[in-house]
């Protein structure tokens, strides 16, 4: 099973940006998909962005325009650059990635926006 680490999260004002990285123990040429989903409490976790195999991009309506999906094939990571943030995209965000035989989570990593 691959291992996920996030980080970049943290506590940042309305409008700020904040840049989430996931690098991945192996190789990321051999994922389908690699995406970042979220959580906030009392509510299902959901796709916020992902990226597949062949570069194309998926992003969810509430963040198209403020967030950007990437990969860093160098680093084994896929980042989430986040701008223009509102207190609703308070959760905690999730880094994902798909593999023929299974899916792989990260810990994941708090991301609080608040005056």
């Amino acid at each position: 099973q691959v291992q996920l680490v996030e980080s970049g999260g943290g506590k940042v004002q309305p409008g700020g940006s904040l840049r989430l990285s996931c690098v991945a123990s192996k190789s990321i040429f051999s994922f389908q998909a690699m995406a970042w989903y979220r959580q906030a409490p009392g509510e299902q976790r959901e796709l916020v962005a992902g990226i597949y195999s062949g570069g194309a991009t998926k992003y969810a309506d509430s963040v198209k325009g403020r967030f950007t999906i990437s990969r860093n094939r160098g680093q084994n990571a896929v980042n989430l650059q986040m701008n223009t943030l509102k207190p609703e995209d308070t959760a905690t965000y999730y880094c994902k990635t798909v593999e023929p035989w299974g899916d792989s989570w990260g810990q994941g990593i708090q991301v609080t926006v608040s005056a």
